[in-house]
């Protein structure tokens, strides 16, 4: 159900507006509870509560992709007993949120090298890809032990391999070549990348992917981030004239 406060930000989007793949970069979980006077983990765990509100809007405004950077490659420089406790936050995303996820016909895929994190988050979140994967609604990537940097490594990686064995010739690598060793191979074009908590950089968030996306700073911390501050980026997005590097 579409709040009517949405409903106003949102009555200016026509018929094929509302943007395709949309990314968000969660941020300011930590300020939030300092200004507040809490443990920081509290402030991650009401970033967990507006993921869920945030997807279940995205779901309601007709996006068809939400991106979302959950724990970055950088994130392993933080003290290990903020990590235990992501970690732990992770895990009952994954148990709690389950029913909800069904519910909505939510499809959760992970991206980044999360296969390499402690048995329980990756048995947590290999779980929530199984059993949402019949689901036909909103694709929820979850971008977790992510980074663009790695990313690109990665596909580089991977070129170089198949050009070797001869199964890719140097002269064909292009654009939708290397789009296709990306994480994001078979989605939509990124659309929209909107950052709360009013920094003003990408934090080697799918570089390559935000070529041509259109850029929402927002300055909402990310735990008070709502469905109308969605609805205000969306309704930014439609009023913009997206000109791909032309005129």
């Amino acid at each position: 159900m579409i709040t009517s406060l949405a409903q106003g930000h949102t009555a200016a989007l026509g018929p094929g507006s509302v943007p395709r793949h949309v990314a968000i970069i969660m941020d300011g979980n930590r300020r939030w509870a300092k200004e507040r006077g809490l443990p920081a983990i509290e402030g991650h765990r009401r970033g967990m509560v507006a993921l869920r509100r945030v997807t279940r809007a995205a779901s309601d405004f007709g996006i068809r992709v939400l991106t979302v950077y959950g724990f970055s490659t950088e994130n392993w420089n933080r003290s290990t007993g903020e990590i235990s406790l992501l970690f732990e936050l992770c895990v009952a995303f994954a148990r709690n949120e389950l029913l909800e996820l069904q519910r909505n016909g939510v499809r959760v895929r992970v991206i980044g090298e999360w296969e390499s994190l402690p048995p329980a988050p990756r048995g947590a979140l290999a779980d929530l890809q199984a059993q949402t994967a019949g689901n036909t609604g909103l694709l929820l990537n979850l971008a977790v032990n992510y980074s663009s940097h790695a990313e690109l490594q990665r596909a580089v990686r991977t070129i170089a391999q198949d050009v070797a064995r001869g199964s890719l010739a140097p002269d064909a690598i292009d654009e939708d070549v290397i789009r296709r060793y990306l994480y994001t191979a078979d989605l939509p074009e990124l659309d929209l990348l909107i950052r709360a908590g009013g920094e003003r950089r990408l934090s080697n968030f799918l570089l390559y992917q935000a070529a041509y996306a259109e850029l929402v700073m927002c300055d909402v911390y990310w735990p008070d981030f709502s469905k109308d501050d969605l609805a205000r980026a969306l309704v930014e997005f439609a009023q913009r004239e997206r000109r791909f590097g032309g005129t």
